[in-house]
């Protein structure tokens, strides 16, 4: 079946989307402890498709040897995983391009993996700062590519988004091969 990865740094509010998709409020984990995912989970979603929760990359209170293992399990997996269909990489829409973003955005690109971007946490912005951030990110990237990837602005506390990004699964879906 047909995986969508979802992977960002610590604390940008993963698990709280993972649970507004679902619509199941204590699927994923929550914490404000960083480095709470520490596996790669999968859900099965309507019998069609797998969501895949990744351990966040960044800050989390763990040893540098776990820190090493989980970068080197999420790379292997993002590479060598043949149903991966797109890798959500989620951003807090609040602050500033960071660079351990970045890097991660192009890796993605020059290992060929398709992904998108997931703002998150757009509830705690005024609609113009919102666009301001989004905006300096768009052209951020635009410094590396000429057409940027498929991107979202959600809330997990007020469920936006969640349509938007149900049905661009749902139009990738059909690509999928056996």
């Amino acid at each position: 079946m047909p995986e969508y990865a979802f992977i960002g740094r610590s604390n940008v509010g993963k698990s709280s989307l993972i649970n507004m998709l679902c619509g199941h409020k204590g699927l994923a984990k929550t914490s404000s402890t960083p480095g709470k995912t520490q596996l790669i989970n999968h859900f099965l979603i309507n019998d069609n498709w797998y969501l895949c929760d990744l351990p966040g990359y960044g800050y989390a209170k763990v040893s540098k040897k776990s820190r090493e293992k989980w970068e080197k399990m999420i790379k292997d997996y993002i590479l060598n995983r043949e149903n991966l269909m797109n890798t959500f990489v989620l951003i807090d829409s609040r602050i500033k391009t960071q660079k351990i973003d970045l890097e991660f955005m192009l890796w993605l690109g020059k290992n060929d993996v398709p992904f998108s971007i997931i703002f998150t946490k757009s509830d705690k912005l005024k609609q113009r700062e919102l666009a301001k951030n989004i905006k300096a990110y768009e052209e951020e990237l635009f410094n590396y590519w000429e057409e940027i990837p498929p991107f979202f602005i959600t809330s997990a506390e007020k469920k936006t988004g969640k349509e938007n990004i149900l049905n661009y699964i749902d139009s990738i879906n059909p690509l999928f091969q056996k």
